[in-house]
């Protein structure tokens, strides 16, 4: 369903439906999955009959017909493989939804292996003539570019089908059996006298809880159980870890592996580099804040149990429709705009809120295809927390509608810039609560959420890529299980330094990220993203209104072009040591301004 303008109002007509429709997808499982599959193979067919026309020389309106099938293709095998993993979400313990994922998953990567040849071919024509070519493709020239770009590290045609149809049953089968293993675990919990056993999500809410004994009984709890499965969960992420160099470094002869994920996104080397030793170098700016936190929250001997401890004024739970309004108003205080967009989220039916047994933890937003209103998957529990994620999840979905009128191939932005309009979201959110706040412990309450927020998405996120570079070394090396829960727990005290405590239990941290296994390196993203707003949000603060049309046109350009040329329009230079500092900057800023509030 295409997004709709609204008239530029405030949400009137409340939200009453939290769980999603995922008809906009697909009508009638299994019987359209099916009808689908028969109509992507006719129009992969189409392709391989073209392949004889495939010259380098070949006229460009010829070109850009077959580009347009591959692009039709595109689209529905998208839409497929959301419906999949959208209902997977939804309870990872059903068997018939984990089946219908790796049927579709099967299926769409023996397509995707016949149409190898075209990117194959594109790859080996000459700079003349792809020039040529891509000077009539439009929207389409930085996707044809993309392709270019791994012209390096791309094997044969019958190597690259092997991988993906290794990958189906290698590496795709072990992280949906992650996700199986570690979302169906169940934690126990004594509260207030009463022993309750809950998923993950509703324990994690107590480590926010105004009790010490409660925070350090809930991370205690999780680490009891996460720890228990560490023989398991530890050999799935050695053979992720031995797959990937194996693939990437061996095979494709990347430098490093995280250079697979830097040319994905488009970042070079040196940008990354650049971004996480920045981040080490400011280690201590949070580390001063969790001394400043402790006085505050009156926290005798700060640890790593109590830095989310919740300030005092911190204690209310929020409705589900409540948070809705919310989010919406600070939306439309902002741009009206982007406040209709986050509403057609909900009017269209494709958020599903609550927290259940067996559904995928945490939270994420899929823009399926342009057009089509993305899909918000949260675990709404009530806390203050959820209402930021919501500001955040409903970010990526309005710039992925902002992004509508580019090609299904180019409307998803590159990965550090994905992060752009989620953070600012969230951004959006907290001033708009901080501006309403008067009194002196309540704003204090803010900034300690802001400050916490932005330690989880930047300082946190970037340790986790230096963990990961670490073990991907020692990996290769033989490294066992319990060795890498050593590294990671000394990557944690170099992060906190003497002033935060971490206790032992918190080696076991890393089994519990999804995203060390399903996505290597992806967490500098977060990083990225997080640094480059406060730089967006400083901009805003400074030329009010006028940033606006910039913001909206900078979203609205979605993956049309390479980070450095959306970011170079916007005065950034992502090489640059001064702009991730000025970042920094404003952070250290809010650290002071939060310490005046105990004079």
């Amino acid at each position: 369903m295409a997004a709709q303008r609204r008239p530029r109002h405030k949400t009137s007509t409340p939200i009453t439906h939290d769980r999603w429709d995922l008809s906009d997808l697909v009508k009638k499982p299994p019987i359209d999955v099916e009808r689908s599959l028969v109509e992507l193979g006719k129009l992969v067919g189409q392709v391989e009959s073209a392949r004889p026309q495939l010259q380098a020389t070949m006229a460009s309106p010829d070109f850009l017909a077959i580009l347009k099938l591959t692009e039709s293709i595109a689209e529905i095998s998208n839409r497929l493989g959301a419906f999949a993993y959208l209902w997977f979400s939804e309870n990872t313990k059903d068997a018939k939804s984990r089946a219908l994922k790796s049927r579709v998953e099967e299926r769409l990567t023996a397509l995707n292996n016949r149409l190898l040849f075209f990117e194959l071919w594109w790859q080996g024509v000459d700079s003349l003539n792809a020039e040529r070519l891509m000077a009539d493709a439009g929207d389409l020239r930085y996707h044809l570019e993309t392709i270019r770009r791994y012209k390096s590290h791309t094997l044969s045609e019958a190597e690259e089908k092997i991988i993906n149809v290794k990958n189906v049953t290698g590496r795709s089968a072990v992280n949906t059996l992650y996700d199986v293993a570690t979302n169906g675990l169940t934690f126990t919990l004594t509260v207030d006298g009463k022993s309750r056993t809950m998923n993950r999500e509703q324990l994690m809410s107590y480590v926010r809880n105004p009790k010490a004994s409660v925070r350090q009984a809930a991370y205690q709890e999780l680490y009891r159980v996460f720890s228990a499965q560490r023989d398991l969960i530890g050999e799935m992420y050695r053979t992720l870890v031995n797959d990937w160099k194996s693939e990437n470094v061996e095979l494709r002869a990347f430098s490093s592996p995280i250079a697979t994920r830097n040319l994905s996104n488009d970042v070079p080397n040196q940008a990354v580099d650049v971004l996480l030793a920045t981040c080490a170098k400011n280690a201590e700016i949070f580390q001063t804040y969790f001394k400043l936190k402790a006085k505050i929250c009156k926290i005798t001997s700060m640890s790593r149990y109590h830095i989310y401890a919740p300030h005092r004024s911190e204690t209310k739970h929020y409705q589900y429709a409540d948070a809705v309004t919310m989010v919406l108003e600070a939306y439309r205080n902002f741009s009206p705009q982007l406040a209709d967009l986050a509403e057609e989220v909900f009017r269209a039916r494709h958020i599903d809120a609550p927290t259940r047994p067996g559904k995928l933890g945490g939270a994420y937003c899929y823009s399926v295809a342009p057009g089509l209103t993305p899909y918000v998957m949260l675990n709404f529990t009530g806390e203050a927390r959820d209402v930021a994620t919501m500001a955040h999840e409903l970010g990526h979905a309005v710039h992925g509608m902002m992004a509508k009128d580019h090609s299904v191939f180019t409307f998803h932005s590159t990965l550090p810039l994905a992060e752009t309009a989620s953070v600012f979201g969230e951004r959006i959110l907290s001033d708009a609560l901080m501006s309403q706040e008067r009194k002196k412990t309540v704003r204090q309450g803010l900034l300690l959420n802001q400050l916490d927020d932005i330690y989880a998405t930047v300082l946190r996120q970037a340790y986790f890529v230096r963990f990961e570079t670490m073990a991907h070394r020692m990996v290769t090396e033989g490294a066992t299980g319990d060795q890498l829960a050593q590294a990671y727990l000394s990557e944690l005290q170099q992060q906190f330094g003497k002033g935060v405590r971490v206790p032992d239990e918190f080696q076991w941290e890393w089994l519990m990220i999804p995203h060390l296994f399903a996505s290597p390196f992806y967490c500098y993203a977060y990083s990225f993203g997080n640094l480059l707003v406060l730089a967006l949000y400083r901009m805003y603060k400074e030329q009010g209104a006028s940033f606006v049309p910039k913001y909206l046109e900078l979203l609205a350009t979605g993956g049309s072009q390479s980070p450095n040329d959306i970011l170079s329009k916007m005065g950034v230079d992502m090489t640059a040591e001064s702009f991730w500092q000025a970042g920094f900057d404003t952070i250290r800023g809010m650290v002071n301004e939060l310490e005046l509030t105990l004079s």
